[in-house]
């Protein structure tokens, strides 16, 4: 098909240019590094982190000397000028303050704290402490992506594999029908077990459709997770190992394992951090403030010379200040108090999500165990289901066995392979999400 041809079929079925050119066959770790690059959710986490660390950059500026200018022109309104003359014969009288109406003033000006309280000190850990917690938010939204693409990629897998095992039904309920259309003119069969066999293909068809429905809405949602136009056709690459080892350690061994590598449970330790050293800026402000500054003027004219001139004269001072606030109506308990709420609060968000992790690890872990049970069990019963049903069907073009068995062994086999495909992708899920849980996902 030319390339003109292919726009033109495109178009006319309703499909995106760009999707339909979009057709890949794609892996699960594919299909995680698409989703990364693409995800809103993990955009917005990011530039959120971002956000806090300019945050800390700027905090941490409040610790450095801080160095202005500014420059300045007057237009002053025309007064008498102000002289002195002494009663000496000959003797000028001297303009102490002339009339200067065009004043100019250049000010470059060095502020430095010596302390503040720990305040500063206090803002600039808890601004860098928050920092932290937001890239360890990242992660944790990051292991979130995954766990959701996971779970659309191996719903995709597990859509077409049923709808495949639903399609092979429909061919052997197609060919039950031809062997009994056989043995009614042989003589060895009924018209109702005709009937019966073409009232199962007839469910067997709508379970087609079904079918089909779920594979394309499965097929949505993963171009969804991956930020991908839903319509874009994907072919699973990955399959389902099948075998995943599940043996890793006791519940305590996992509990601790998880307090000390799952992000959001270290981006709340520094949240509490953080919120520590906000107790101790709260507590600034019963401690006096001091700080060192200078100043440089240069200007026309110069008020510290007299008599004044018209004319550019630089000077220069250095100082202390300090700053008690010793009344302020409780404005600073009240703002400690905050503080320690808020550190309380967190504590007790913090405690109640250990006792979440700990609820979390042991049912991931079971239900990992217990996935890989199912895989096997619904192995076997595959391995049942099909030798049964040949059984049944060479029995039955033998006359041996009646057609209310033949389909009874059909739907067992169907059930048998939509039961394994369901718990092989329920193993590759809950597997993730235990590393998720256990804080090991990457």
């Amino acid at each position: 098909m030319n390339r003109l041809a292919f726009v033109v079929v495109t178009l006319i079925l309703g499909i995106p240019l760009a999707a339909a050119q979009d057709a890949s066959r794609l892996t699960l770790e594919q299909a995680i590094s698409i989703g990364k690059d693409r995800s809103n959710t993990l955009r917005a986490s990011q530039a959120r982190a971002r956000v806090s660390d300019a945050r800390a950059n700027e905090v941490d500026a409040a610790l450095l000397p801080s160095v202005k200018v500014d420059a300045s022109y007057r237009r002053l309104s025309n007064v008498p000028s102000f002289s002195v003359a002494l009663p000496i014969p000959g003797f000028t009288p001297i303009a102490v303050f002339p009339n200067i109406p065009d004043n100019y003033v250049l000010h470059a000006s060095v502020q430095q704290p010596l302390f503040t309280g720990f305040r500063l000190s206090s803002n600039a850990k808890a601004a860098e402490l928050q920092s932290e917690a937001g890239q360890l938010d990242v992660r944790n939204d990051e292991t979130d992506l995954i766990i959701q693409i996971t779970s659309a990629y191996w719903g995709l897998y597990q859509s077409r594999e049923v709808k495949r095992s639903i399609d092979e039904n429909v061919t052997s309920l197609e060919t039950y029908e031809r062997d009994v259309h056989n043995l009614m003119n042989a003589g060895m069969a009924t018209r109702n077990d005709l009937l019966r066999i073409q009232v199962q293909l007839s469910n067997a068809r709508l379970g087609q459709i079904d079918a089909a429905n779920d594979m394309q809405v499965a097929e949505m949602s993963l171009n969804l997770a991956l930020g991908r136009p839903v319509n874009t056709p994907v072919e699973i690459a990955s399959q389902p190992r099948g075998i995943v080892d599940t043996a890793v350690g006791t519940s305590a061994g996992l509990l601790a394992s998880a307090l000390t590598r799952r992000p959001d449970i270290a981006a709340m330790q520094s949240r509490i951090d953080a919120s520590r050293a906000g107790v101790t800026a709260a507590n600034a402000g019963w401690w006096p403030q001091l700080s060192l500054a200078a100043n440089y003027y240069y200007s026309n004219p110069n008020q510290r010379f007299l008599p004044a001139m018209k004319q550019w004269n630089d000077s220069w001072d250095v100082g202390v200040q300090l700053q008690w606030d010793v009344w302020n109506w409780g404005t600073t308990k009240a703002q400690a108090e905050q503080a320690e709420a808020g550190l309380e609060a967190n504590q007790a968000v913090f405690d109640q999500m250990k006792q979440n992790v700990a609820l979390e690890v042991e049912r991931t872990s079971l239900a990992a165990a217990r996935a890989a049970q199912k895989v096997e069990v619904a192995k076997l019963g595959v391995a049942q289901a099909e030798e049964n049903s040949r059984i049944m069907g060479d029995k039955f073009r033998s006359g041996l066995a009646t057609s209310s068995e033949l389909l009874d062994a059909n739907v067992a086999l169907l059930q048998a392979r939509t039961n394994l495909t369901g718990s092989l992708a329920e193993q590759e899920i809950t597997a993730v999400r235990l590393q998720k849980a256990l804080g090991v996902l990457r």
